[in-house]
């Protein structure tokens, strides 16, 4: 039987192309693009007569008034983290708690609301809410929930606030030892305090929630974080924490549907662990990963196409690896060493495995960009290494042009400079570096591509709220705040670029994605607010109209 095409007519259609004008129509056939154009064109292409019937043998036809809407690419969700994201849905909710006592109510009142639960779990605390010199400690914690273990993970979700019976739970005494890259923070006696920075919250905090996490949940975290995206307009992401208990997930939704809700391109996170044989192995394995999986399911939803290397922490935290000290007199050094990073980057794209590198301090991107070049000088140029920087918080302009001239993606997160975040991140750098964070213009003035993401769970999922902050340098969270170097912002058609045809070439899938034109898969939102032509509040609390993914409605607005 013939199949049907569906034509969507009186819209403003972006391309993904931001040097190309809007179209006012576009046709879909077997979940990809039929063709993209003015509606006599479209229709012609469908085998249409110029009212919209079909021509004889060409299949039914069916047109869809979209009143005008901006549709675009469905946006490609630039850095994400699926499982934690899900998970963190589920946890008490703290990025909007504005005080140490509001963190105590939330999580008392979670306990009183679930009385059998086994812990207490939340999310999204700012390390803002605590007085000058005030550290997160176990008794303010316990002050609220003494008796099961309390995990609050902060806003950057590279640290972990914990109460005393989490401390137990997670067997960490004097004698626990710190790992690389990573502190149990202690007092005078050696006695953890409640606070974990860096691979002490990865590797104590987070792996032991994995430990009394079941497959069930995992599933059901997954399923809650496709959901998200897909309400919002995402029908892609690049996954940037993949490991074990992440394939065995994505397995699971493959065996059982033979597809995914969308596309995901998976980075391994790699653990510094101090021993370059270690380190090594570790890429062999990933690369046997790769393999494996391509050869069971193919490459049409799940890739895992390379590996992330954590460079550093987070600026919040005085974690991040900066070329100056902090307010403070704090000076860390990286989580991966350059004796350690470069040979294993080396062994990394050796291997076809693309690197993603988190860096936010200006240091960071320094050895980020050392990598990288190590890569070339030791396998030689390749057009399709696709080398990408994460976040560049704190970057230097030498290092912006390094990036240009390298060919590195600038994988940026709008949300995450959101003015009602930044009091504590300017205040613990306390100089220039405060006034010249996320320079996303000096970025598009050099010519480096750029990717916008979210970092969910880090940072709200939504789509719409990121390109709001993306236009205006405004905040989403608290309207009131001023913008925050709004000469930083991009146009509407350079965002909404970055967010689909960027985030689609950052991910080496541009060929099937990231763009509205023919022979492309039929991923698809239709916005309710039109970013082109409405005031850019417009976009803020809005949810997708219409998001497809190869042609189906995955997500129609009542």
């Amino acid at each position: 039987m013939p199949s049907t095409t569906t034509i969507y007519r009186n819209a403003v259609v972006f391309t993904g192309d931001a040097s190309i004008a809007p179209r006012e129509s576009f046709a879909v056939r077997d979940g990809r693009i039929l063709a993209a154009g003015a509606l006599s064109a479209v229709r012609l292409a469908a085998g249409a007569g110029d009212a919209g019937s079909g021509d004889a043998g060409s299949g039914p036809i069916a047109e869809v008034d979209l009143g005008g809407a901006l549709v675009t690419p469905a946006v490609w969700e630039g850095h994400a983290h699926m499982l934690m994201l899900g998970e963190a849905l589920s946890k008490v909710q703290l990025r909007d708690a504005g005080t140490v006592a509001e963190v105590q109510e939330r999580i008392a009142a979670a306990r009183a609301a679930n009385p059998d639960a086994p812990r207490i779990t939340g999310v999204s605390w700012r390390f803002d809410i605590f007085e000058e010199g005030q550290r997160p400690t176990a008794a303010m914690l316990d002050a609220a929930v003494p008796d099961v273990p309390v995990f609050l993970d902060a806003n950057d979700l590279h640290t972990m606030w914990v109460n005393s019976a989490a401390l137990k739970a997670m067997g960490i005494t004097r004698d626990t030892p710190d790992p690389v890259g990573g502190e149990i923070e202690r007092d005078e006696h050696g006695d953890a305090t409640g606070f974990l920075l860096e691979t002490a919250a990865m590797q104590y905090g987070w792996g032991y929630l994995d430990e009394v996490s079941s497959d069930e949940d995992r599933d059901r975290w997954l399923a809650a974080a496709f959901d998200a995206y897909i309400e919002t307009g995402v029908a892609g992401a690049s996954e940037m924490s993949f490991g074990h208990p992440d394939l065995a997930a994505y397995r699971r939704i493959l065996d059982r549907e033979g597809r995914l809700p969308f596309p995901v391109n998976a980075h391994w996170i790699l653990t510094a662990s101090g021993d370059l044989e270690t380190d090594l192995a570790e890429v062999a394995e990933v690369a046997r990963i790769r393999d494996e999986v391509a050869a069971e399911y193919g490459d049409e939803w799940l890739r895992i196409v390379g590996v992330k290397f954590i460079l550093d922490g987070v600026i919040d935290a005085c974690t991040a690896a900066m070329r100056a000290p902090y307010a403070n007199g704090a000076m860390p050094g990286p989580i991966w060493e350059r004796e350690f990073a470069l040979p294993v980057a080396v062994a990394a794209d050796a291997a076809g495995l693309q690197l993603a590198l988190h860096a936010i301090g200006d240091e960071a991107s320094t050895i980020a960009l050392d990598a990288v070049q190590e890569c070339i000088r030791v396998n030689g140029p390749r057009p399709d290494r696709r080398a990408r920087v994460e976040h560049l918080e704190s970057v230097a302009d030498d290092t912006i042009a390094r990036m240009a001239a390298l060919g590195v993606t600038a994988s940026m997160q709008p949300v995450h400079c959101d003015p009602a975040v930044l009091d504590n991140w300017q205040a613990v750098l306390g100089d220039e570096r405060a006034r010249t964070g996320f320079p996303w213009h000096k970025f598009r003035e050099a010519g480096v591509p750029l990717a916008l993401g979210t970092d969910a769970p880090t940072a709200p999922h939504e789509a719409p709220d990121n390109l709001f902050i993306a236009l205006t340098a405004k905040s989403a969270l608290e309207q009131r705040r001023e913008a925050y170097q709004p000469e930083r912002v991009f146009t509407p058609a350079q965002a909404l670029e970055a967010l689909t045809l960027g985030t689609a070439y950052a991910t080496k899938r541009e060929q099937e994605v990231g763009r509205i034109a023919s022979g492309y898969r039929a991923n698809a939102v239709v916005w309710t607010a039109n970013a082109l032509t409405d005031a850019p509040e417009q976009l803020l609390g809005t949810a997708a109209a219409l998001t497809l993914v190869d042609g189906e409605a995955a997500h129609r607005r009542a």
